[in-house]
C-alpha cells in the first residue's frame, strides 16, 4: 500500500511537469520569421548594487565590450561576481513578440527594458543555467535591454544568440529542446518504480540486488530530471527543492552502485568493494542530514554546498577507479558478467570522450546531451546481468529440483527393497525345504507310477517347484546379495562363457550374438554371481529379438577406471515409462516373469560398486551399459 501512496505521488509530480507543455494557448501568429540578434554588449560590475540607470550612463560608456555568438565567455576578473549585458531589440512586426534567451549562464539574472525590471530571477542554490522566455510589447522595438547577471562560480556570460519571435512558436522550440532532459529524467524514474512494483512479486532472495538497480536508475533519472533548465524556469520558485533533489540523488547513485557490485561480484579483493560500500553509506547518510538540516538552518548552507561538491567530485573519482580497476581484473578472469558491464560502461564512456572532444571542437559552442543516451548502455549492462543472474538462479533450482526428484525415487527405491529384502531372507528359508520335500515325492511317486499320463502330470508339477525354487533362490540373491568367494576376473573371458552358453537359445529365437572385447580388462567379483547378471540381461535381449535379430556385447575401459560392458539389441525396445520401471519388483513384460531378475541384477552389479544403465527406443532396440571399477591384476 505504501509503494503504490508513492508511486502515485510520483506520477502526480511528474503530471505537474508536463502539463505546462500542453497547456501552452493558441493565439493568431503574424507568420513573421524568428530573427536572431548575434552581437551583445558586456560591462563588468563591481557594486553588486549599481542600478541600469547607472549601467546605461554616458560615464560608463568605455567600460562596455562588443561580443558575438560564437565567441567565447570572457574571463571573469578576480572579486567580479556581477556584469551587464545589453542589446537593442530589433524592428519586428508580431502579433505576440517574445525573446527566447539560451544558454545564459548566471546564478541570478535581472532584465531591464526601458529602465524597468521586467524579469528578475534569484537563486538561493548554484545553478548557472538559464533558459528565457520573455514577453515584449510592440512599443519595445528597436528599445535597448540590459541584463544584470550575478555568479559565485567563475563563469559569466551568453553562450548562444537571443531569438525575437512569436511566443508560441518561440515556447515550441523551446519545449523541442528542453524537454529531451524531462523525458529521459521521468522515463527513468517511472521504469524504476515500476521495476520495484514488478520486483515485489518475485523471491525474496532476488530483492537486494533487483532493489539496487531500481535505486541506480532512480537516482539516474532524477538527476537528469532535476538539472533540466526547464524545471528550474517553469518552478522557479521551488528551484532550491529540485538542487536538493539532485543532492539526494547524487548521494544514493554511487552506493546503490556499489551494493549491486557487491550483490553480483561478491566483496572484492581484500574486501575493497563492501568496505567502499560502507564508506558511502555513511558518507550518503551525513550528507543526506546535512541537507535535510540545510532546509531549516540557512546558517549551514553554504557549508553544506562547499561539502556536498568536494565529497561528490571525490566520490565519483576514487569509485569510478576502484569500479574500473576490479572490472580489469575481473574481465581477465574471463568473468563474463564483468565483460557485460564493462562494455556498457565502455560504450557510455566513449560516447561522453566523443562529444567533449568535439565540444572542443567547436570551440565549446556545442550542448553535450549524447551522453545521456549512452547512459542507458550502462543501465541496460546492468539490468542484462541481473537478469542472466536470475535465469543461472533458475536454472540451477530447476537442476536442484530434478536432483531432488531422483533421490526421493532413490530412497524410495531403497527402501522398498530393503523391505523386500527382509520379507525374502524371512520366507524363503522356510518355503524351500517344503519344496525341495514335495519335490522329492513326487519323484518317488512317478517311479511307482504306471501311467503315462500321470507321470506326464508328476513331470509337470516337478518343474513348476523347480521354477518356484529359483524364484526363491533369486529373492536369497537380492536379500543376501554378498559376494563371497570374490577373485580378479578377466571380463573378456567371463563373457566367452556366457556367449558359449546362450548362442543356442539366441539361435532358436532367430537371432545371433556378436562379441567385441578388449583384453586385459578385470575387475572383482564373484564368477557365478556375475555371470548371472549379464545372463539376465542377454536373456532379456534374446526373448525381445524379432527375425534377423543381433545383439552385440562390447567391453572396454573408460577413461575413468571402469570396465563398460555394453549389451545392445535391435529387438522390440521400449518406451520411457518401462524404462523408469526396469528394477522394480514384480515388474515384467513376459507371461511368466516376475522382474526379479533385473532386480536380482542391479543388485549384484550395485554390491560389485558399479552401476547399470538403460536406453531404449521403442521398435529400435535397448542398450543396456554396465560400469564396473577395474582391478587390478
Amino acid at each position: 500500500m505504501k509503494v503504490l501512496r508513492k508511486f502515485l505521488l510520483i506520477f502526480v509530480f511528474l503530471l505537474c511537469i508536463v502539463t505546462p507543455f500542453f497547456a501552452t494557448a493558441s493565439y493568431a501568429i503574424s507568420g513573421a520569421p524568428n530573427v536572431e540578434i548575434t552581437e551583445w554588449e558586456m560591462m563588468w560590475e563591481a557594486d553588486p548594487t549599481s542600478t541600469v540607470q547607472n549601467a546605461a550612463s554616458s560615464a560608463r560608456a568605455g567600460d562596455w565590450q562588443p561580443f558575438s555568438y560564437g565567441e567565447k565567455l570572457p574571463v571573469k576578473p578576480v572579486n567580479i561576481q556581477s556584469a551587464w549585458l545589453r542589446f537593442q531589440l530589433p524592428d519586428y512586426d508580431l502579433a505576440r513578440p517574445a525573446l527566447l534567451i539560451s544558454r545564459l549562464t548566471a546564478k541570478d539574472v535581472s532584465i531591464f527594458i526601458d529602465n524597468k525590471l521586467v524579469y528578475e530571477s534569484k537563486r538561493n542554490y548554484p545553478f548557472n543555467k538559464n533558459e528565457i522566455i520573455l514577453s515584449v510589447t510592440e512599443n519595445e522595438a528597436n528599445h535597448m535591454v540590459y541584463i544584470l547577471l550575478h555568479t559565485d562560480s567563475s563563469w559569466l556570460g551568453l553562450k548562444k544568440s537571443i531569438i525575437v519571435g512569436e511566443q508560441q512558436s518561440l515556447s515550441t522550440l523551446f519545449m523541442k529542446k528542453e524537454m529531451f532532459d524531462v523525458f529521459i529524467g521521468a522515463s527513468l524514474l517511472i521504469i524504476s518504480l515500476a521495476m520495484l512494483l514488478c520486483f515485489i512479486f518475485l523471491n525474496k532472495s532476488y530483492l537486494e540486488g533487483l532493489n539496487s538497480l531500481c535505486v541506480i536508475i532512480f537516482s539516474i533519472g532524477l538527476m537528469i530530471l532535476t538539472t533540466s533548465p526547464y524545471l528550474h524556469m517553469v518552478y522557479k520558485d521551488y528551484g532550491f527543492e529540485l538542487y536538493f533533489m539532485f543532492d539526494i540523488g547524487s548521494n544514493l547513485l554511487m552506493p546503490s552502485v556499489f551494493f549491486f557490485f557487491e550483490k553480483i561480484f561478491g566483496r572484492g579483493p581484500f574486501g575493497l568493494i563492501t568496505g567502499f560500500r560502507k564508506l558511502l553509506v555513511a558518507m550518503s547518510t551525513i550528507l543526506i542530514t546535512l541537507s535535510f538540516c540545510s532546509l531549516i538552518f540557512e546558517e549551514i548552507t553554504s557549508y553544506y554546498k562547499i561539502i556536498s561538491t568536494l565529497t561528490f567530485g571525490v566520490i565519483i573519482i576514487l569509485g569510478n577507479i576502484l569500479l574500473l580497476v576490479f572490472l580489469i581484473r575481473l574481465c581477465l578472469q574471463r568473468n563474463k558478467e564483468a565483460i557485460i558491464i564493462t562494455v556498457g560502461f565502455c560504450v557510455f564512456a566513449g560516447i561522453g570522450v566523443l562529444e567533449v572532444i568535439w565540444y572542443f571542437v567547436e570551440n565549446k559552442n556545442y550542448d553535450l546531451f549524447l551522453w545521456k543516451w549512452g547512459i542507458f548502455s550502462f543501465i541496460a549492462a546492468l539490468i542484462v546481468i541481473l537478469a542472466r543472474r536470475i535465469l543461472l538462479n533458475y536454472e540451477q533450482v530447476v537442476s536442484y529440483s530434478k536432483q531432488l526428484e531422483v533421490f526421493n525415487n532413490e530412497l524410495q527405491r531403497s527402501e522398498k527393497m530393503e523391505i523386500i529384502s527382509q520379507l525374502a531372507a524371512s520366507v524363503a528359508h522356510e518355503v524351500r525345504n517344503p519344496l525341495q520335500v514335495t519335490r522329492g515325492f513326487l519323484q518317488l511317486l512317478g517311479e511307482k507310477s504306471t501311467s503315462d499320463k500321470e507321470k506326464g502330470y508328476m513331470a509337470l508339477a516337478i518343474d513348476e517347484l523347480d521354477r518356484a525354487s529359483e524364484i526363491i533362490t533369486d529373492f536369497l540373491t537380492f536379500a543376501k546379495p554378498q559376494l563371497d568367494n570374490t577373485t580378479i576376473l578377466n571380463i573378456a573371458e567371463e563373457i566367452k562363457k556366457i556367449e558359449a552358453i546362450l548362442v543356442p537359445l539366441a539361435t532358436m529365437q532367430g537371432g545371433v550374438i556378436k562379441v567385441d572385447l578388449s583384453s586385459d580388462l578385470y575387475v572383482r567379483g564373484n564368477s557365478s554371481k556375475l555371470k548371472q547378471a549379464l545372463i539376465n540381461i542377454i536373456k532379456n535381449s534374446i526373448e525381445a529379438l524379432h527375425t534377423d535379430g543381433v545383439i552385440i556385447i562390447r567391453a572396454y575401459q573408460d577413461g575413468s577406471q571402469n570396465v563398460v560392458i555394453c549389451i545392445k539389441d535391435n529387438g522390440e525396445g521400449m518406451n520411457e515409462t518401462d524404462l523408469k520401471k526396469l528394477g522394480e519388483p514384480y515388474y515384467s513384460k513376459k507371461t511368466k516373469g516376475t522382474g526379479l531378475g533385473l532386480m536380482v541384477t542391479f543388485r549384484i552389479i550395485e554390491i560389485m560398486q558399479g552401476k547399470v544403465e538403460f536406453f531404449s527406443t521403442k521398435g529400435v532396440g535397448t542398450e543396456a551399459i554396465i560400469h564396473i571399477p577395474v582391478a587390478k591384476k
